[in-house]
């Protein structure tokens, strides 16, 4: 499911590229602003539908421009190749599988599998819980293909539910039931996976930091209550506040050492490798689990990291079987090995070297 053809158009300050993907390693040089980092948005956007950088789709178009599209092949058996389109417009993002429209950005998930590690990566253990919502999410959806769906459904219910809560709460509770069993079915498939990578997380986090550090899952509501009950005993707040606070959107993957939050005694490279841990820890069950080949974005690979952390990662980098797709400041990087394919970025261009 690796990808092998890559077409950008109007994302940021690239107007037009095509890049032929190889199964191994792929090396983007280029100088800083040049459009290096646009290039693995794109390649995020087409497995994702929604960058790495930013929240905001519409800050990607080019300026100038109405819509962005991303237009990608992936490699495989007959039938497991998939041809894939995202584009983005001030009127929002939509995709097309195989000719067809996308009932989901979350279907782009099963038909590309991509991962990045960039110089932003502390902020999954620095910040908020959507981004390990979003992580954790991101490997459910390849180990138990059923949670889309589930996840789907959950989506659609809480919208509805807190659109009633702003209107008319005495109708939010119709939500409840819907809302109450995809919800637990979430926390248990969420709970499964958290169980499954706890030997590969600490197998990684040994070897690239050499701590005891522990990941928690909470599911988003207090486990001594089912969420049925949950979401009625919260129904006052709820009303007032006019959003629905127990749930799987609320869940959150804690990150501490020696029981304090990993933020708080960690350093800003230690916090890298812990999240760096956190994103090869996944592949490897994800790869132990499915077979898959996902591909690996790595932009600036060495920022923050001194000789020996920077020794560490890349011997886990080199360990998993994943497609690499890396970004450096020179052509003569080998980090990673010998690149099969190069590609140089100046000025929003894109050229094969």
């Amino acid at each position: 499911m690796s990808l092998s053809h890559l077409i950008v158009s109007q994302l940021r300050c690239i107007e037009q590229a095509e890049l032929e993907i190889p199964e191994s390693l792929t090396l983007i040089w280029g100088a800083n602003a040049s459009g290096k980092t646009s290039l693995l948005e794109g390649v995020f956007l087409l497995g994702r539908g929604r960058s790495f950088r930013t929240r905001n789709s519409e800050r990607l178009i080019r300026y100038g421009q109405d819509h962005l599209r991303v237009i990608g092949d992936t490699r495989g058996e007959p039938g497991l190749a998939h041809h894939l389109g995202v584009e983005v417009s001030r009127a929002g993002t939509t995709a097309r599988i195989d000719g067809r429209s996308a009932a989901s950005l979350a279907e782009l998930t099963q038909m590309l599998p991509v991962q990045v590690i960039e110089p932003g990566v502390h902020r999954l253990v620095e910040e908020g819980g959507h981004r390990r919502r979003r992580w954790m999410d991101w490997a459910v959806f390849h180990v138990e293909p059923q949670f889309v769906d589930t996840w789907v459904r959950y989506t659609r219910a809480l919208k509805q539910r807190n659109a009633a809560l702003r209107t008319s709460p005495q109708e939010a509770g119709a939500w409840d039931p819907e809302l109450s069993h995809t919800g637990e079915a979430i926390a248990a498939s969420r709970r499964r996976y958290m169980l499954e990578l706890d030997p590969w997380w600490h197998e990684t986090v040994g070897a690239l930091v050499g701590l005891d550090v522990e990941l928690h899952y909470q599911p988003g509501w207090n486990q001594e209550h089912s969420l049925k009950e949950s979401l009625a005993h919260s129904r006052s707040r709820d009303e007032a506040r006019h959003v629905t606070h127990s749930g799987p959107h609320r869940a959150d993957v804690a990150v501490r050492l020696h029981g304090r939050p990993a933020r708080e005694v960690l350093s800003r490279g230690q916090q890298k490798l812990v999240a760096a841990a956190m994103m090869i820890a996944q592949l490897k069950l994800l790869q132990s689990v499915t077979r898959a080949v996902p591909t690996l974005l790595l932009d600036d690979p060495a920022a923050e990291l001194d000789g020996e952390r920077l020794a560490r990662f890349i011997a886990q980098i080199r360990s998993l079987k994943s497609q690499l797709v890396v970004t450096s400041l020179s052509a003569d990087s080998r980090l990673f090995g010998t690149p099969e394919r190069t590609f140089h970025v100046g000025q929003g261009r894109v050229q094969p070297v």
